[in-house]
């Protein structure tokens, strides 16, 4: 007798017109993502990686399984976090962190102390803009000689991702950017080129688990700074332009809305005044 071959060592059957179908409007319905054609390898590939994990054998049991109503929530939730990009660096864009540097500096004098700087960082992935955020806030107020009174918030769809930016731990090469005083300044070196966000700076910083669609129902309000960047691309035009629009209702007047450039186009709202500078797509809420 032949020895049996285990089922989940076998490559699985390409993915059905019909089945990519199914699946491009499920993730579409309940995150926005949009998998156009071209990534539909990567669909596959992160499907049949997780189907071997659990034991389905096609596409189409593991589609009932993760919309069999709340048994189903755990391992769509699951499913999401492979899915969903969480490769980023600190400091990813520096122009951006420059607009928002001038943006503080030059807003401390006329604001008050008692007043803490809010900023939100939208889909923050594994931490680093949010923690990138809170030391560029923490230089700008500082340089200012103002109070270094602030929050940062970063949301994001993925668990897991937000579970490694509350560690707050990062190999060298994510901080390859970062300036070595800085560097110095905000992070614990540990073995193994490994670096641990200080306490001090941790403090000021907490993540919450949001998908953009639910953004109506966000309590978010009034936030002085918002970075909503490498997000948008993943979504339809007409939603990236819903996306912004909810954003700018929670940004408070005279805030600081930040797009990555080239993300939207054509997008205005009567609210905002865009920010004069070639590389950076930034916008300021009017004030009351």
């Amino acid at each position: 007798m032949q020895p049996g071959v285990d089922w989940s060592l076998r490559p699985l059957a390409d993915m059905s017109a019909a089945e990519f179908n199914d699946w491009q409007a499920l993730l579409e319905e309940r995150s926005g993502m949009v998998v156009t054609e071209q990534r539909r390898a990567f669909l596959q590939t992160n499907l049949s990686s997780r189907m071997r994990e659990v034991g389905a054998q096609d596409y189409a049991s593991y589609y009932r399984q993760v919309t069999d109503g709340p048994r189903g929530a755990v391992e769509w939730s699951t499913l999401m976090d492979r899915l969903t990009v969480q490769e980023t660096r600190f400091f990813r864009h520096p122009p951006s962190f420059a607009v928002l540097s001038e943006y503080i500096k030059g807003r401390v004098e006329s604001r008050s102390a008692a007043q803490p700087w809010s900023l939100w960082s939208v889909g923050c992935a594994s931490g680093e803009e949010t923690y990138s955020l809170a030391i560029c806030t923490a230089e700008a107020l500082t340089c200012a000689g103002g109070e270094t009174q602030f929050g940062v918030i970063g949301t994001d769809i993925s668990l897991s991702a937000l579970s490694r930016s509350r560690e707050g731990l990062y190999g060298l090469r994510r901080l390859e950017q970062l300036d070595p005083d800085l560097r110095e300044r905000y992070f614990q070196p540990l073995a193994g080129d490994r670096f641990r966000v200080v306490p001090s700076l941790a403090a000021r910083v907490c993540f919450a688990r949001l998908n953009v669609l639910e953004l109506a129902s966000s309590p978010m309000s009034d936030v002085d700074v918002i970075f909503c960047q490498n997000l948008l691309i993943y979504f339809r035009r007409w939603r990236r332009r819903e996306i912004l629009n909810r954003l700018v209702e929670r940004l408070a007047p005279g805030g600081l809305l930040v797009i990555g450039a080239g993300e939207v186009v054509g997008w205005q709202h009567p609210e905002l005044v865009p920010v004069a500078d070639s590389q950076v797509l930034a916008f300021t809420r009017k004030c009351l």
